[in-house]
């Protein structure tokens, strides 16, 4: 029987498509139900395969804190995808259309310690429930996986957990450290981060100057963002969280280029220019990543704010460095606790997130004994250049699963599924399904 709390609408047709959306209540803690949240889901066929019965693939997003994607039209990954499969597209819980996580949902009244209890219900153990919870009301009895980024890190844990309830999983850029260390993947991504500003600075000459130039302004001049938080140095580089993808040079490159303008009072930032740096730098439309991005890396153990203490160990991404003391230095998938000082949307949270790095016993998202064991057909493919997710971890990881297919390139960037996701979809479908 239906879950007698769920709903879905009537299908309709849309672009070559046929749309069916889900509502699920489900608890906020499965293990002790009694909150209960609302979590959201779309469903997509093609209009041809509309009554045929088709597998199911579910598809999860990169973040965390992430909405499922909503497609305008139908390319890349997802018209591989609709090719074969009818595909879900979750929203996980705190994102989208389920029930929201953010600085104007926080129930009111709660501690900085019952806040942190609170997010930690957001994380991949309940997210890996919400959809054991919406395969059974859907009434699937077993379905395939697609993850991107922090999307296979809930694939890994999700064949931990429920690989009874799965015919095969695909990830892309997205192979967890099961070492549980995040200042193991930091001592990675810094220097990554710093291999890719040179090579910026390289591709686009004029780049080195002018981000001096910006430096030494905010040195001498307070520029605001539209929202009114002071523009730092600190905050300027984490632009380089767009170095990480395929086109991130160029759009750095145009935010960049037309930063100044002479006013009669002086020389100023642009207003497009810090519109562009909020809208690059700002969590208001995903303050669940910055809330519990540095827990994906732990597996129970506190972070203890991972990202700052280890960024003491590269001294060039100090932000009060100035020219003479050698190149900038973009910063990359990185959160820093001033992070929670400065952004408005994740003030809020400061204190929930100086709980949580302090946090023990959080749910290990993973089993390496069922990893071993793991016969649920796998393909893996990683990305040699990964700013985000290395190449060396993952590899390591990749060696842990039970036959798990890697599929290694250097062709790509973190975001390869986003330029390339037909051709890198076909390659993993055909592993899964040889096995």
């Amino acid at each position: 029987m239906m879950n007698s709390t769920a709903r879905s609408l009537p299908p309709r047709r849309l672009d070559g498509l046929e749309i069916t959306e889900h509502f699920l209540e489900v608890p906020l803690d499965h293990a002790h139900p009694a909150e209960t949240i609302t979590i959201f889901a779309r469903e997509l066929v093609t209009a041809e395969h509309a009554h045929d019965e088709l597998p199911y693939l579910l598809w999860f997003q990169g973040g965390p804190g992430n909405r499922a994607d909503r497609p305008t039209g139908v390319s890349g990954w997802l018209e591989r995808a609709l090719e074969d499969y009818r595909v879900i597209l979750l929203d996980q819980r705190g994102t989208g259309l389920s029930t929201p996580l953010s600085r104007e949902s926080i129930p009111p009244g709660l501690s900085a310690e019952e806040l942190a209890d609170h997010a930690a219900q957001f994380r991949a153990d309940e997210i890996i429930a919400d959809a054991e919870a919406l395969r059974r009301h859907l009434r699937i009895d077993s379905w395939s996986l697609l993850g991107q980024s922090y999307g296979g890190f809930l694939a890994v844990s999700y064949l931990s957990r429920h690989p009874e309830s799965l015919q095969g999983v695909m990830i892309t850029a997205g192979l967890p450290t099961l070492s549980g260390d995040p200042d193991e993947v930091y001592r990675r991504t810094f220097p990554a981060a710093a291999a890719r500003s040179d090579e910026f600075f390289a591709t686009f000459p004029g780049t080195a100057e002018r981000i001096w130039e910006i430096v030494e302004h905010l040195d001498a001049v307070d520029e605001f963002l539209p929202d009114g938080e002071l523009l730092t140095v600190e905050r300027l580089q984490t632009l380089g969280i767009q170095l990480g993808t395929d086109t991130g040079f160029r759009t750095l490159n145009y935010q960049l280029e037309t930063a100044f303008i002479d006013t009669p009072d002086g020389r100023r930032l642009r207003d497009v220019f810090l519109r562009e740096v909020q809208d690059a730098v700002s969590f208001a439309k995903r303050p669940l990543y910055a809330l519990l991005h540095e827990s994906i890396y732990s597996r129970g153990r506190p972070t203890r704010f991972s990202a700052e203490r280890v960024r003491a160990e590269f001294p060039e991404f100090d932000p009060h460095r100035r020219r003479a003391d050698g190149p900038f230095r973009f910063t990359g998938e990185m959160i820093f606790p001033w992070q929670f000082d400065q952004d408005p949307a994740l003030v809020p949270f400061a204190g929930a997130a100086a709980a949580l790095a302090e946090r023990e016993g959080l749910a290990d998202p993973f089993d390496d004994q069922a990893l071993r064991e793991n016969a649920v057909p796998v393909a893996a493919a990683v990305f040699a250049d990964d700013m985000f997710v290395p190449q060396e971890t993952s590899l390591a990881t990749a060696e842990m699963i039970g036959g798990l297919d890697v599929q290694l390139s250097d062709e790509y960037h973190h975001d390869g599924i986003r330029r390339d996701g037909y051709a890198i979809v076909s390659r993993l479908l055909a592993s899964v399904r040889d096995r």
